[in-house]
């Protein structure tokens, strides 16, 4: 059981590239990220932020980089859920502006969210979204809030 201390408050997914300042600029020019760059360190990286969410950029020092859909033929390598419902519209409008290859368009999936695809530079595949339909989404869940509600990726 967690303690307000010991709560978990944010996760910061770590990115390998094979060129962090073409990766670092992409996240920067065509998603609206900012950055704080760390190219002098032992080991390269970058730590980009947008609102509240952050990833880290680490230059690679061997190997090619994939996709997990590419590696291992499913899943995203990250995914982001917009404060409400429509922010899954703007994101999508103001990414396909800047020409970021989207790979779907904003749809309700069968397991209850509302999501896009993009793909980043290095092509991961990056889902962003809302959970639209709570039924649906938590209907197998092992867990609830102290109210007895379903709670998990931030619901609508």
């Amino acid at each position: 059981m967690s303690t307000p201390g010991s709560r978990f408050v944010n996760l910061c997914p770590v990115f390998i590239t094979n060129d962090i300042r073409k990766t670092v600029h992409f996240y920067t020019e065509k998603l609206g990220f900012k950055s704080a760059k760390h190219y002098d360190k032992v080991e390269n990286f970058a730590t980009l932020y947008r609102d509240e969410i952050e990833f880290v950029i680490v230059q690679a020092r061997h190997g090619e980089v994939s996709s997990n859909a590419q590696r291992y033929g499913a899943g995203f390598d990250a995914y982001i859920d917009t404060a409400t419902p429509e922010g899954i519209e703007e994101i999508h409008e103001e990414y396909k502006a800047q020409g970021v290859k989207i790979l779907t368009a904003p749809h309700q999936t069968d397991y209850g969210s509302y999501e896009f695809v993009f793909e980043d530079i290095d092509g991961r595949q990056i889902g962003v979204g809302r959970i639209f339909d709570p039924n649906t989404y938590f209907k197998n869940s092992d867990f609830q809030n102290e109210q007895g509600e379903d709670h998990g990726r931030r619901p609508i």
